[in-house]
């Protein structure tokens, strides 16, 4: 079995689905809770995959298995009750490692792919530009680095010979593992092209103010970019419909602010619960759209049950990746389908779309688009003076460009952590 097949094999496929209670982390009613919460994400991301879910297991654990990640009894137990089913892969929905795999392979005689591994399929699914393309598989052979172990056929064959690194005798593993990371590092080399392109495109737009469109991946973050630029993107009530940056022009309306009524938008990819660190770390050219951007629109699925954690985890990259609250807009979508039983912050009775702690609109339908508008241009004008006097009071460095490449791939994997810590907490 191909290792480099792993993280495609939830196409077209019948999934059964695994969870993991960790007791030493909170209450038995509030972790299981949670668990079933990110199992439902993951049965929308196997569905975004093409697979289609037949079932689903939690285990109670003080602590992850070393061997199988669940017991090997559990392990047993979740194979014969999958097979039943008719499933022929189990999807878990935490990382694991390429022992793991082979143990729960074996002791279950199905196939097993992690949370990480479907994503990175997802990804390759939906990327369409070289960049996209680029990001996707450089994350791809990042993960697949450290899995490499017992995973392919050809690994007890040996390799040697005159002119061979290593000498005779080398084993088949370690010329896999070279060959992996030289692409690597030919990957990393063709992003650093990219980006530098990208500094330059961002260095030519100083004239122009920037606003990014991020949040958690479905908040309407694309629905909402068609409907600021009249843009014709994809937009989809599914995970991850669209990977690549975005940039168009929009008008804001000719009675929106004095310094202007035009600015440039970005769409860019949104964020998930447990990212993979490897894939926003490749995606740190994305990012960068983000910590460039004069202001920063923070999208968020209103509607959406656990709303206020998908929030928790956009705004803790956002402050890893060094994004000022200042620059920060909080947008609260979809609020044609929240009323007052919601739960929500409503003001004015049941119209979902009042002013709260943040903006409240509706991309779908362009309610609370104008008052959107107006802040947007509201906010520009002071922003750009703030930048000005910034790049005013550092002398001789006036025209560096607005973000360093270095700055955004140093904070990306400490966004990740970040965002893994809060989410432990919840």
């Amino acid at each position: 079995m191909s290792a480099a097949n792993d993280i495609q094999r939830s196409k077209s496929r019948r999934v059964f689905l695994v969870g993991v209670i960790l007791r030493r982390h909170a209450g038995a009613a509030v972790a299981q809770g949670t668990v079933e919460e990110h199992l439902d994400e993951l049965a929308q991301l196997a569905e975004s995959a093409g697979s289609r879910v037949v079932g689903r297991a939690v285990q109670s654990r003080q602590a992850p298995d070393a061997a199988t990640f669940i017991g090997k009894g559990k392990a047993a137990e979740i194979g014969a009750a999958a097979t039943e089913l008719g499933a022929d892969l189990l999807l878990f929905d935490d990382d694991l490692s390429a022992g793991q795999v082979k143990a729960l392979e074996d002791a279950t005689g199905l196939g097993v792919l992690d949370r990480s591994g479907l994503i990175l399929d997802i990804f390759g699914q939906r990327a369409q530009s070289r960049e996209a393309r680029t990001q996707v598989e450089l994350a791809r052979l990042n993960y697949l680095l450290p899995r490499l172990t017992r995973r392919w056929s050809h690994l007890s064959r040996q390799a040697g010979g005159v002119g061979m690194r290593g000498g005779e005798g080398e084993k088949q593993l370690e010329q896999d593992r070279r060959q992996l990371r030289v692409r690597i590092r030919r990957l990393e080399e063709d992003l650093a092209r990219i980006e530098r392109t990208r500094g330059v495109q961002r260095h030519g737009r100083r004239g122009a103010p920037v606003v990014a469109l991020t949040g958690y991946t479905n908040a309407g973050k694309s629905t909402l970019f068609n409907r600021l630029t009249a843009a014709d993107t994809l937009a989809e009530n599914r995970l991850f419909a669209t990977l690549d940056a975005k940039l168009r022009k929009g008008v804001l309306g000719a009675n929106h602010g004095a310094a202007g009524n035009t600015a440039i938008f970005a769409d860019t990819v949104g964020f998930i619960r447990k990212l993979p660190h490897h894939l926003v770390s490749s995606f740190r050219s994305t990012l960068g759209e983000i910590t460039a951007a004069d202001l920063v629109l923070h999208v968020v699925d209103r509607s959406h049950p656990q709303w206020h954690e998908q929030m928790q985890v956009a705004d803790e990259v956002l402050e890893e990746l060094g994004v000022e609250r200042r620059r920060v807009v909080t947008v609260f979508n979809k609020c044609d389908r929240v009323g007052p039983a919601a739960g929500g912050t409503l003001r004015n009775g049941d119209n979902g779309c009042q002013n709260g702690d943040g903006v409240w609109v509706s991309a779908l339908t362009g309610e609370g688009l104008e008052a959107l508008k107006a802040e947007i241009a509201s906010r520009l004008p002071g922003l750009a003076a703030a930048g000005a006097a910034e790049i005013g009071s550092d002398s001789g460095e006036a025209d560096r460009p607005a973000v360093a490449i270095e700055d955004v791939e140093a904070a990306a994997p400490r966004a990740v952590a970040a965002a893994r810590a809060a989410l432990s907490q919840v």
